[in-house]
């Protein structure tokens, strides 16, 4: 009895100890991606490498919050303060939370040596340095996706029970109640197979921006990810994932199940009808037993999967930024190509710089966005647009050829096209005369295209935010190129609306519930398109009607005639005997339905391609524009309007088609 007592404790023994090492070997960091602006760089044994190595020390030791989040700064004048924080995975222990704290401040100066501005992600935690301020800041253009290349059989199904699961996560991390901003759920799939979400953000983040960062990681799943059994969205602020196996510690995140009844008393010794302890022993070694074994087994699958999912990261999308590295110039070849930005080289001048004309070592003409120190556009809006227009392969989009980053300059490096801007022939009344109705017409119908590829039919759903005709550029053929998306804004696949607090872009092309709400979508887009194509039918800015006693804008002047059926009237007059009367007023009509005050009035950019190539849609009657109530003395001094929202904000408009910014505090 002894002897086989001995071996039973025996094999136990080894179970747990084999259970424990694997269990140890799980809880290891596990890496997942890393992102590094390689632009910017600091020097080995400088006052920033010595500043960051304090701030990694200051990271580690606060590794053990309770919250699993620490934000802090090292150094005390510009450019060497380090800004850092760290995030780990709510479920995770403190013990847990600290290794991998530790493990990342060593492991991201060996993968990004030299680099001032880094993020590493692991399995269990996040860690973030910068030499700019990072905290409180939602933050989701570098992002990294991660997939589980693997399919699920019912489509339908998953998308139902996914939805579900994402949509309880990313409410119950961003609700005010949870500290850590983290959230888990799980779903079952069918019989055999369970779906786990998980959602975090950073707890630094406001609860609006919280929701906002988890769901347009979420609307990311849809285009990289459909159908995939697993998948992650890694953003510098916030991160969602799923699994159909338990990537996180399902104990630590559930309710504490029922304490079992206790055991008879009665049951340790033999009685009358009871067992003998040594059956007793028998039966519950081999429970025990049979408990470590698929305990063991349930272990040694997790490993497995883990392992697979690392191996099928280098098949994944990574960071943005990175994906566009290969496009960056270095600054002394720009200098070289526009002979160091002479004035004989330049071509335009917008909003946010100046353009100049270069030609490469190859011989291939460039355009040479450099974006002037004080014109708003910041490092943000910079790198949205390289992300963007990187990705936008369309013949009515301008194509980027490359960028550069160094230093204070921001450098954009678009084709050459020769033909300049919309505006400059439009405006112009010894250049106007080049424009006849067929090329007008061509051009409104290639920015309606343009648009719906942004709209619809582009990996991503983009809102362009500043559509006007000097950012249409004209190639040799007066084909329309659509420029300039230094504002846009990236909607997910099934997302129609959003909100903002910054207002920009240019007054007069603005939708009403835009520039007085912040309110923004496809069908802001739209209005813009509308007041665009009245321009272009006319030869007139919008806000060249403030001085004019026809009406108080364009609108409100097309409107009138559109009223008394006098509409061909607002035809430019260098068109006369080169139009085709039906399809100059079919363009005015598409132009009001456009700018009609009420979003869901107005039609889509698809309809709008439809209106303008099909005769047999029959369009809808449009009604009275949406106008902004301004006073002529208003008009003369630039003033603008007071937004009705209930927190005293001020918005400075402008009248010569400049950018125009909301301020507001953080």
């Amino acid at each position: 009895m002894n002897s086989s007592f001995n071996i039973s404790t025996s094999l136990l023994f080894l179970c747990i100890l084999i259970c424990f090492l694997s269990l140890r070997i799980k809880a290891a960091p596990n890496y997942l991606a890393i992102y590094c602006q390689n632009t910017t760089t600091y020097t080995p044994n400088s006052t920033y490498q010595t500043n960051l190595n304090t701030l990694f020390s200051s990271l580690s030791s606060n590794s053990t919050s309770i919250n699993g989040f620490s934000n802090s700064t090292a150094g005390v004048n510009p450019p060497n303060i380090v800004y850092g924080l760290f995030l780990c995975r709510g479920d995770v222990s403190t013990a847990v939370c600290q290794d991998c704290v530790t493990t990342a401040t060593k492991e991201v100066v060996q993968r990004c040596p030299n680099s001032k501005v880094v993020t590493i992600w692991y399995d269990e935690c996040m860690l973030r340095y910068s030499n700019q301020t990072i905290f409180s800041i939602a933050d989701e253009l570098i992002g990294v996706k991660l997939r589980n290349t693997q399919n699920v059989t019912n489509i339908t199904s998953f998308r139902e029970v996914l939805g579900g699961v994402m949509d309880d996560i990313a409410t119950r991390a961003s609700n005010g109640g949870s500290a850590k901003k983290f959230a888990t759920s799980q779903a079952n799939y069918s019989s055999l197979q369970t779906l786990y979400g998980l959602a975090q953000c950073t707890p630094d983040l406001t609860d609006l921006d919280c929701n906002k960062c988890l769901r347009d990681g979420i609307s990311n799943f849809p285009s990289c990810c459909d159908g995939n059994q697993g998948a992650r969205v890694l953003f510098l602020s916030c991160n969602v994932g799923y699994e159909f196996y338990p990537f996180y510690n399902v104990t630590a995140t559930a309710l504490p199940p029922p304490p079992p009844p206790p055991s008879p008393a009665a049951a340790s010794s033999p009685g009358k009808g009871g067992m003998s302890t040594q059956v007793l022993l028998a039966i519950v070694f081999s429970i025990g037993g049979s408990v470590l074994l698929v305990i063991l087994g349930f272990c040694l699958i997790f490993r497995k999967r883990k392992k697979k999912y690392d191996v099928i990261e280098s098949d994944m999308i990574g960071n943005e930024i990175s994906a566009v590295q290969s496009l960056q110039f270095d600054l002394a070849t720009i200098q070289v190509v526009t002979n160091n930005f002479a004035d004989d080289n330049k071509i335009g001048e917008g909003g946010f710089g100046s353009v100049y004309k270069g030609i490469l070592s190859n011989g291939q003409e460039i355009a040479v966005k450099r974006l002037s120190r004080n014109s708003g556009q910041g490092a943000e809006e910079f790198k949205n647009e390289v992300v963007l227009v990187a990705k936008l392969q369309h013949r009515n989009l301008v194509r980027l050829l490359g960028f550069c980053l160094e230093g204070e300059e921001k450098i954009l490096i678009y084709e050459f096209v020769p033909n300049k801007s919309l505006d400059y022939f439009l405006f112009d009344p010894q250049e106007q005369e080049k424009l006849d109705w067929s090329k007008r017409y061509k051009i409104i119908g290639g920015i309606a295209r343009g648009m719906l590829y942004l709209h619809e039919d582009s990996r991503l759903r983009i809102i362009h935010c500043d559509l006007k005709v000097s950012n249409v550029l004209l190639d040799g053929d007066m084909n329309a190129k659509i420029s300039d998306f230094g504002m846009a804004r990236i909607f997910g696949v099934d997302q129609t609306q959003g909100n903002t607090n910054r207002v920009v872009g240019t007054y007069g092309y603005m939708s009403p519930e835009y520039a007085m709400h912040g309110q923004f979508s496809v069908k802001s887009d739209v209005f813009s398109f509308g007041v665009l194509v009245l321009e272009i039918i006319s030869g007139k800015k919008n806000n060249t009607f403030y001085q004019s006693e026809c009406a108080e804008d364009l609108l409100s002047y097309a409107w009138k005639l559109w009223r008394e059926e006098r509409q061909l009237e607002l035809m430019n007059s260098t068109l006369e005997g080169s139009y085709s009367r039906n399809e100059v007023i079919r363009c005015i009509h598409i132009g009001l339905l456009c700018v009609q005050e009420d979003p869901d009035a107005r039609p889509s950019m698809a309809t709008v391609v439809v209106m303008l190539n099909s005769y047999s849609v029959t369009l809808s009657i449009p009604q009275q524009p949406a106008f902004f109530a301004r006073s002529r003395t208003e008009s003369k001094t630039g003033q603008g309007l007071e937004s009705d929202q209930s927190t005293a904000k001020s918005i400075s408009w402008s009248v010569n088609e400049t950018s125009i910014t909301e301020l507001y505090p953080r």
